[in-house]
């Protein structure tokens, strides 16, 4: 009995398509693998020592490298800098004690990428960033490393421990 309930699991779970919502009901489009809330919150990045730790980068990931206090993305096979003010203070004390676990990996969609923490495997979905209308008004107390889409600039904001930067068109 067991047998027949997972093998019927596994056949309705194969034929399920990956897409997650974030502290809201359901999905604005489904265009997307990953959507958040409307909260003043944002998606604070993997926090790493240094870029050059990070193997086997697939163009697309994203960090917040502790060196240099930036938000770093890997964009044509280099490391290309999102902050741009190199002032950003941040407290990794809480990280450094930590080691990574080489299986704790989560994947939306169909599962392929050999490294990243959280990674979003379709090739025709795309991620929605949290939604905040200025967050740097807004957001009380932002973490190092955090995203955000400006609903009022229409542009990404990004923190770096000190100040927002906003990339717009």
């Amino acid at each position: 009995m067991k047998k027949t309930v997972l093998i019927i699991g596994l056949i309705i779970s194969s034929s399920v398509f990956s897409q997650v919502a974030v502290g809201k009901a359901t999905l604005e489009s489904s265009s997307s693998s990953l959507e958040f809330g409307n909260e003043n919150r944002g998606m604070v990045l993997p926090w790493v020592t240094d870029v050059a730790s990070v193997q086997n980068a697939v163009n697309g990931t994203l960090v917040f490298d502790l060196t240099d206090k930036k938000i770093k993305s890997y964009q044509n096979n280099s490391w290309v800098d999102l902050s741009i003010d190199a002032t950003g203070i941040a407290d990794s004390s809480l990280q450094d004690v930590l080691t990574d676990g080489s299986t704790v990996k989560v994947a939306i969609g169909t599962p392929t990428a050999t490294s990243g923490i959280l990674v979003l495997e379709d090739s025709n979905k795309a991620m929605i960033l949290p939604k905040v209308a200025s967050p740097h008004l807004n957001i009380i107390s932002p973490a190092p490393g955090m995203m955000v889409y400006d609903t009022v600039k229409k542009q990404l904001a990004v923190f770096n421990g000190s100040v927002w930067t906003f990339w717009g068109e």
